[in-house]
């Protein structure tokens, strides 16, 4: 009899990482995989990433609505409940026998807390992460309690999951999805994406993107000030925005620049680029700017200079291409000039993704496909790190 599994997505960033294991765990033989959609890729404001998946001609089983209708604590906590009462409907009647989940957004506590509840094992990919500055950080802790497989980009990822009590035989390096999406992604041209996108590119060009930082009270506002600011000094540059994700204070972001981008004919923004836009755009840049997990993850692979912004990533392993500062004018500026002299130093050339393991996707893939899921202990023992240490 065939295993159901159920592979769970959110966001364009996300599923952009998963696309290739959805496609490798749907010819494993014995699994009944399943797609379930929810979070932004039913957002409108958000550019309805939903239509990407349809066009990757991935069957979508569910859609789960969290009816998220601004960006306010309540109203994101609101959307959590919603999404607790909608699995659970889905897991009363179509019960799986095993969920996938990503990374540390909110939308992935809903099918989490519920698959705990109704006894389903949980796979989690990208534990043992730190960012610092965002509720992501306890968010992604709280996933991997719940999970009972996990899925590691990096030695020392694994070594804070087994830390956090998790069982070491459970805890698999894999490496970073980022670099198969990369490896399988048939870029644009230059001449084709500037067509898709209506955006001439410049000689230098940057692409921002810039979240709330949500365990800091109301900065999105003064924080985005700043960069804007400091981007008036580089107006000859060609600037791509993507709009922030739906975080508490991502409106002040949102509107900040739609006005910007009115003003300054040199700038457009874009609601979601997709990952096939996305990664052919990191072909033509100078730098990113901002604070998305991207500049850190995926930039590396294009050989590109982060600008990274503030305390929102902080925690996070970094490579010498990721140049930190603080979220003011002068600090900005600093930083886009220390960019600079890695390109003068002809530093980039060798630069290497530190999350890089060849095949991320297979090998989780082959993980999954070996596990007796009728077998699992579901039960939670809390692993001895000293002991493992030794």
């Amino acid at each position: 009899m065939k295993k159901k599994v159920f592979i769970i997505t959110g966001s364009r960033a996300e599923y952009g990482l998963l696309k290739n294991l959805i496609i490798k765990i749907k010819r494993i033989k014995n699994f009944q995989v399943k797609l379930i959609v929810t979070g932004m890729h039913l957002s409108k404001k958000h550019g309805s990433t939903l239509k990407q998946i349809q066009n990757d001609r991935l069957k979508i089983n569910y859609k789960i609505d969290l009816k998220l209708k601004g960006d306010s604590s309540s109203k994101v906590s609101k959307s959590i409940g919603t999404g607790i009462e909608l699995f659970t409907k889905i897991f009363s009647s179509d019960k799986p026998d095993l969920i996938i989940i990503l990374g540390d957004r909110h939308e992935m506590l809903p099918p989490a807390i519920v698959s705990l509840i109704f006894n389903i094992p949980v796979a989690h990919i990208c534990g043992g992460e730190i960012t610092e500055g965002a509720i992501d950080n306890s968010i992604r802790h709280c996933l991997t309690k719940l999970s009972h497989f996990h899925f590691v980009s990096s030695d020392m990822h694994k070594k804070r999951v087994i830390q956090m009590g998790e069982a070491p035989k459970n805890v698999f390096l894999v490496g970073s999805l980022g670099h198969d999406a990369i490896k399988n992604t048939k870029f644009l041209s230059k001449k084709e994406l500037e067509k898709e996108l209506n955006f001439k590119f410049q000689k230098e060009n940057i692409l921002v993107t810039f979240h709330p930082v949500t365990l800091e009270k109301n900065t999105s506002k003064k924080q985005f000030k700043q960069i804007l600011l400091a981007l008036s000094n580089f107006s000859k540059m060609g600037i791509i925005f993507t709009m922030p994700n739906n975080d508490p204070g991502s409106k002040p972001i949102y509107d900040m620049i739609k006005s910007y981008v009115k003003k300054n004919k040199n700038s457009k923004f874009y609601l979601n680029l997709g990952n096939l836009k996305y990664y052919s755009c990191l072909k033509y840049l100078k730098y990113i700017l901002g604070n998305s997990s991207s500049g850190i993850i995926e930039a590396p692979e294009f050989k590109i200079p982060t600008i990274n912004i503030g305390d929102r990533q902080k925690g996070r392993v970094q490579f010498f291409s990721i140049i930190d500062c603080k979220p003011e004018k002068k600090s900005i500026i600093k930083a886009i000039k220390k960019a600079d002299l890695l390109y003068k130093n002809n530093k980039l050339k060798n630069l290497k993704n530190p999350f890089y393991i060849q095949n991320s996707s297979t090998k989780i893939s082959k993980i999954l496909k070996n596990i007796k899921l009728e077998n699992v202990i579901k039960k939670k023992f809390f692993n001895n790190f000293k002991m493992y240490q030794k």
